[in-house]
């Protein structure tokens, strides 16, 4: 199993290219089962859940072809084509389910189009861990029949076609809303989603389905208004550029105490995570080609941070923001409101030497002069990579296993760093036990 060798203290300076969003990916690809004609989606990042989501589409009968790079070269230029001509099964099997949670993303399409669907229940959980219930209940507001049985989700339309309806949602579900909002766009009359997720990746999906002659009003606002319509036609769309990666390598250039510009960032994406890290000393600055974090000329002081829905501060970013504030000035407190056991980082953070207490659904870091390298071992994919980020700023050699949490989330995460300046290796592990 790959690990990854860093050895820290360098201030990283240069430039890190964004690639597009792995969550608007994973919301747009489904989109293609609503139409028989072709969604071309550009800018798609290559990473292990965007291969996971092709391999669950393919055994639902869509086509695919990768047109490799395009003109402006690089990874941000791949360009996939699904075709969803002919839905030749629509049972989304646990094998593929089980590896990524965006796949309960295919049971809103299935139903509007096919009118029946059976997809196991996300990651093998229970429904309630995560709201999957939430896009059930919707569901059955709209007509669906619903049952689980034996770990699936089976769903079917008495009568093939979906009712508008109006969905209040009991709290903010960013699933939820994506796969009701696809539902609804070939439904019978109008769908308004109350209380709907407001993330940029939301708005993405519905400007794309809009692009797919969706009638939708009401896009970045807590209510949408869908008015179904008979058919969608195929479209070409870029996926917007990924949020969490920009504020991953801002927060790589403030850990650093660095210099870097991200190119193809979207700042006014960033809003809440820049806010936080003004007020901690980073400074920011627009460019031709996307916009620059700086973090070499002012002291980080501590800041506190809640996490909260779309537009406040996003859940992604806690654990890296954690990193940051265990080498700064003072103190802080880190709030998580949106899901629990989502401080599993800060054991690994403590061996680094980071002075972290929680205490429930917050901790309080105390932020030391330095952290020290040591070997780690990641735990989800947001905390693998605040520990590469602590790794760039320790002294000494850290070794952070299971990076395969890594991959799913970030591409050429060793590459983009190294050309910065970093010090940082993918190796291979010599244990056979690995």
């Amino acid at each position: 199993m790959d690990k990854i060798r860093i050895v820290g203290g360098t201030p990283l300076k240069g430039v890190i290219p964004i690639g597009g969003a792995k969550n608007a990916a994973l919301t747009l690809m489904p989109a293609c089962l609503l139409t028989g004609e072709t969604l071309s989606l550009s800018n798609l990042p290559h990473l292990v859940d965007i291969t996971t989501m092709a391999n669950l589409l393919a055994q639902h009968g869509v086509g695919m072809v990768l047109n490799g790079q395009a003109p402006n070269g690089g990874h941000s230029g791949r360009v996939l084509e699904l075709t969803a001509a002919e839905i030749t099964n629509t049972t989304a099997p646990y094998d593929l389910v089980r590896k990524m949670r965006a796949s309960v993303l295919v049971l809103g399409p299935l139903l509007a189009r096919c009118g029946q669907a059976r997809v196991s229940l996300p990651g093998g959980c229970a429904i309630g861990t995560r709201p999957v219930d939430l896009h059930l209940k919707a569901l059955e507001q709209m007509g669906a029949r619903i049952d689980v049985d034996g770990g699936y989700i089976v769903a079917d339309v008495p009568g093939g076609r979906l009712k508008g309806a109006t969905v209040v949602f009991p709290q903010v579900t960013v699933g939820g809303t994506e796969n009701i909002l696809m539902a609804a766009t070939l439904a019978e009359g109008e769908t308004v989603i109350t209380n709907a997720a407001r993330e940029p990746e939301v708005s993405d999906l519905a400007y794309c389905l809009q692009a797919m002659g969706a009638k939708i009003e009401g896009i970045g606002t807590p209510t949408l208004r869908v008015t179904g319509v008979e058919r969608l036609h195929g479209c070409d769309y870029a996926v917007l550029p990924d949020r969490i990666e920009t504020g991953t390598y801002m927060v790589a250039a403030a850990i650093t105490r660095g210099d870097i510009e991200l190119i193809g960032a979207r700042r006014d994406l960033m809003q809440s995570v820049e806010k936080v890290m003004a007020e901690a000393g980073v400074e920011f600055e627009d460019t031709e080609r996307g916009f620059r974090v700086r973090a070499d000329r002012k002291p980080i002081r501590g800041v506190d941070i809640m996490t909260e829905p779309y537009p406040g501060f996003p859940t992604d970013m806690q654990a890296q923001l954690m990193a940051l504030m265990a080498t700064a000035e003072g103190a802080s407190m880190i709030t998580e409101t949106i899901f629990e056991n989502r401080f599993m980082h800060v054991p690994e953070l403590s061996r680094m030497g980071a002075r972290i207490n929680v205490h429930g659904s917050s901790a309080i870091v105390r932020g030391v002069p330095r952290l020290s390298g040591a070997p780690v071992m990641a735990t989800d994919l947001r905390a693998s990579v605040s520990l590469v980020l602590a790794g760039l700023a320790a002294h000494g050699e850290t070794l952070v296993n299971r990076v395969y949490h890594l991959d799913r989330g970030y591409e050429r995460v060793e590459e983009k760093l190294a050309a910065c300046g970093a010090v940082i290796e993918r190796v291979k592990s010599n244990d056979p036990a690995e």
